[in-house]
């Protein structure tokens, strides 16, 4: 209790918390305000009715339920990951733009910014024609979704503004948890959709369990359920033990004589994670990989809906997990070189008189940094596909059961509230206050680029 004490005892850190509380709990009731004139009640059940559910159960865990409900928050963060990973991809061809990233510093970073926001806005205006005219057609004798009294198109142009500035006002949210408050805002956001609907899917597996040992029809046997449960345990551990796994690079500092004439050599190491990615290369490939399937429900296009339907983990799991794993080891590569450069690492260290013993300073050590990091990171994106894949592989055995249950959204939940634990550990400690824990210390992760 006292260190729970101590996050209020600051004045600082108690206004960086309960302006995060304030924001989020506001994204929160947004998510239960409907676009003017959709029925929401019928908007889903049309969806359940038209079979859409394994594709729409994974769009509404990322909108945090925004989805079905037609909210105007429907679109959630997508279009800013989005746009945020077209500027990053971008950044490794286009020379000006990789060289705002890398060498223009703090003003670069701001100019980049500002373009994903423009490339956000018209992502989200099109994506909501799209929605807009989804909803109209789950239209239906008796099950009317779309009730406004004007004509399609100022009503698709109504939706299509109205989500657009929904998408606008939850990337602000993020934006100023970020810069004000506590955590990562992009993240936090994300994990707070998922931990609203944890309470509905803990029912639904209780109520199945519970239907399975009276060894009742259309229920899985016990044995599925304990192979679920031990999996998400695993997967559980599995983060814990990950995310505070390092590797320690050991850093001796140039002999110096002190006042006396005595010279001292101080040590050091620098910590690497295994994954210092953290979990936005997964929530990036789900975007990815979803973004086909979204954009099929959207036309009327067959060919693009055949191909779509492989990438479901519902019906083609075995062409999902392949191409699910490539996409992870892809964009744990590439966020992790966004965050870590080993040549700017190198050249500090040696500007301030530090070297790894047996490695030449300058660009033998960036190539050796550079050599551990990739074998780290190539470590950390396996770690991250495998507990994405394990659970869904065992949940898909049970039909009806909720995606919140799956690898991936135990791992967004599991390694959020790590990273923000310890940036609040991080805080009471640079302010001498003891940290949450007895013994150790939780270690962060740099949130330094991109959406992240």
């Amino acid at each position: 209790m006292n260190r729970l004490r101590n996050l209020f005892a600051i004045p600082e850190l108690r206004k960086r918390l309960l302006f995060t509380l304030l924001l989020l709990a506001i994204y929160r009731l947004g998510v239960h305000v409907s676009v003017p004139g959709v029925n929401a009640e019928n908007l889903q059940a049309a969806l359940r009715r038209g079979g859409g559910g394994g594709l729409f159960d994974v769009v509404d865990l990322f909108s945090g339920g925004a989805f079905k409900k037609f909210s105007v928050f429907a679109l959630g963060i997508a279009p800013y990951i989005t746009a945020s990973i077209v500027f990053q991809l971008m950044g490794a061809v286009v020379p000006y733009l990789d060289n705002l990233q890398k060498k223009e510093g703090e003003a670069g970073r701001n100019k980049i910014n500002q373009w994903t926001r423009y490339l956000t806005v018209g992502l989200a205006f099109v994506q909501g024609m799209g929605l807009s005219s989804l909803a109209m057609s789950q239209n239906a004798p008796g099950l009317e979704v779309v009730t406004s009294s004007i004509s399609p198109t100022s009503f698709r142009l109504l939706a299509a503004f109205t989500l657009s500035v929904g998408t606008i006002f939850v990337m602000w949210i993020g934006e100023q948890i970020t810069e004000r408050g506590i955590g990562n805002g992009i993240s936090l956001l994300i994990f707070a959709g998922i931990v609203a609907g944890l309470p509905q899917g803990l029912t639904t597996l209780t109520v199945m369990i519970t239907q399975s040992l009276r060894n009742a029809p259309n229920v899985p046997p016990p044995g599925i359920f304990i192979l679920l449960i031990a999996a998400m345990t695993m997967v559980l551990l599995a983060v814990v033990i990950v995310e505070n796994a390092y590797r320690r690079i050991p850093i001796h500092y140039a002999r110096r004589a002190d006042s006396a004439g005595m010279s001292s050599q101080r040590s050091s190491y620098m910590p690497l994670k295994v994954n210092t990615a953290g979990v936005m290369p997964v929530i990036f490939a789900s975007s990815v990989i979803f973004f086909p399937a979204t954009i099929a429900q959207f036309t009327r296009w067959e060919w693009l809906a055949k191909s779509a339907s492989y990438l479901s983990p519902q019906t083609h799991f075995w062409i999902y997990t392949p191409v699910f794993v490539g996409v992870t080891v892809f964009f744990s590569f590439f966020y992790t070189s966004i965050v870590f450069n080993p040549d700017e690492t190198a050249e500090n260290m040696k500007r301030s008189g530090g070297y790894v013993p047996g490695i030449r300073p300058g660009k033998e050590t960036s190539i050796f940094m550079d050599s551990i990091l990739s074998k780290l990171t190539f470590v950390g994106a396996i770690y991250l596909a495998a507990v994405s894949i394990v659970p869904l592989l065992i949940s898909n055995n049970i039909p009806g059961l909720n995606f919140y249950f799956g690898g991936t959204s135990l791992l967004i939940v599991v390694g959020v509230s790590m990273d923000t634990a310890a940036q609040l550990e991080s805080l009471l400690v640079m302010r001498r206050y003891d940290g949450f824990l007895e013994k150790g210390r939780i270690r962060g992760r740099s949130t330094r680029g991109g959406a992240a």
